[in-house]
């Protein structure tokens, strides 16, 4: 049986939402057809998430379960829900109800004008000052460094076609974003704005380390543009060094400069310092590349499926 609908719903210290979610998810999906699919990812939660789906999946054969060896991160657990997506079309949302499954309504209506991608924009997210101010600082800072447009205002939620799916799946990427691989693919996309609300239970499992971790690993990976960066600041300081350096020759020349050695070293120093930068940067991109390509270990690991 062919299924049209596949929601992936990635699963950390969740386990006070997910009941709840599966109940209103089945009776917004039951709206657009009866064949449909929840996958619940268990990010190797410290809570009992796990239990929690394994229950739902005994009395629902439309819930399904994967449960992670380890806690790989939220991004890895979505990749392991879309490998395990068999729907036509595939909605990721997160699992702390801050996403309103009943909102999917207004996604799947826009997908009837043509669209592949339907971006979830949250018109007014319900996250404090802070977080929202950093996020808009990362995004913006990210869309630099990648030559990329990035919208603050959208993150995992929205619904997809499983060509769209597909094709990020076929990335080999080891540092997995869903949002950039969602846009990297290309395809016809829009955005509808949709409700956010606030977190209801629990704390947000990103604590700031793991953010400043998460975007540094993101602009590596999708990315060459700070190395690029590096090489013109060689480029500058060899300028730079060179310039300093005819402007002591000229002062040793006419004999302003009387301690023996002192131009030269400075001309060595600023001039050989800009050239090492510069080096540098040009070997960190092809390393940076290289390093990519060695490392061929799996993403992430399944410990447990439950109905598939």
């Amino acid at each position: 049986m062919e299924i049209d609908f596949s929601v992936v719903v990635p699963t950390y210290k969740c386990s006070k939402t997910i009941t709840e979610l599966s109940e209103r998810l089945i009776s917004t999906l039951s709206i657009l057809s009866n064949n449909f699919e929840i996958i619940f990812v268990n990010d190797n939660s410290p809570e009992n998430d796990w239990d929690v789906v394994m229950c739902l999946c005994e009395n629902e054969p439309r819930i399904k379960g994967v449960n992670l060896s380890r806690n790989f991160g939220q991004h890895y657990a979505i990749t392991a829900g879309l490998e395990n997506a068999k729907g036509e079309w595939v909605i990721v949302m997160d699992g702390d109800l801050q996403d309103q499954p009943e909102e999917i309504l207004k996604l799947n209506k826009k997908t009837k004008e043509g669209f592949d991608i339907v971006y979830a924009r949250r018109e007014i997210r319900q996250d404090s000052f802070l977080k929202k101010y950093t996020s808009k600082l990362f995004y913006k800072l990210f869309g630099y460094l990648t030559d990329s447009k990035q919208d603050a205002s959208i993150a995992n939620f929205g619904i997809y076609h499983k060509q769209v799916i597909n094709s990020i799946l076929s990335m080999k990427d080891h540092v997995r974003y869903f949002p950039t691989m969602v846009q990297w693919v290309g395809f016809t996309s829009t955005k509808v704005n949709v409700k956010h609300v606030s977190r209801e239970e629990g704390e947000s499992a990103y604590s700031w380390s793991s953010l400043i971790k998460l975007a540094v690993n993101n602009i590596i990976a999708f990315s060459d543009k700070p190395l690029k960066i590096a090489v013109r600041i060689g480029f500058f300081i060899s300028f730079v060094s060179f310039s300093i350096g005819l402007y002591y020759l000229y002062k040793f020349l006419v004999g302003e400069i009387i301690i023996l050695g002192f131009a030269s070293l400075i001309i060595s120093i600023w001039f050989l310092s800009g050239l090492i930068i510069m080096i540098l940067g040009v070997l960190g991109i092809y390393i940076a590349k290289t390093f990519d390509r060695v490392k061929d270990r799996p993403t992430y690991i399944v410990s447990k499926k439950l109905n598939f």
